[in-house]
């Protein structure tokens, strides 16, 4: 199933909004590194590639520029999610923007680009090679009470 970009900018959001609310946002980390794969639907020629928070990669005619990465926390539902801005760049004309807005890795009809040629989608954010793991998530106290195990009789 694929959205229209109009029906995919008002539900990103409201995605971002419920993470938010619900707290699983709260547990996102910010990850330098956005995996994305692209899909050439003339060829069916699948890339992946890496594109550096900041920077701009090319995939053929596109520009895309990834601004934010986060990745949930490993406890948590598996989830990642990136704000990014796809430019088309055909010879003498004008850059035109087709995409800009968050992508989730786990819904990406959510966010699908609308481009006769070129699908691209996140797969995922991460650190680079050689990185330290992220802290463990701290451990939430026990609430006091009754434990569950064997009682007195």
């Amino acid at each position: 199933m694929r959205l229209g970009p109009a029906l995919g900018a008002l539900l990103a959001p409201t995605l971002m909004t419920l993470l938010w609310a619900t707290g699983a946002a709260a547990g996102m980390t910010a990850e330098p590194i956005a995996v994305m794969q692209g899909l050439d639907k003339i060829t069916a020629r699948v890339s992946r590639f890496e594109v550096p928070v900041g920077k701009t990669a090319t995939f053929f005619t596109l520009s895309i520029e990834v601004r934010d990465c986060e990745k949930s926390a490993p406890e948590d539902r598996p989830e990642n999610a990136a704000f990014v801005e796809i430019y088309e760049n055909r010879p003498g004309e004008e850059k035109s923007r087709l995409f800009s807005g968050w992508m989730f890795s786990s819904s990406p009809a959510l966010s699908a680009i609308e481009h006769p040629v070129y699908d691209v989608n996140l797969l995922e954010c991460k650190a680079p090679p050689g990185a330290p793991p992220p802290p463990p998530a701290p451990s939430s106290p026990k609430p006091p009470g009754r434990s569950r195990g064997n009682t007195a009789r």
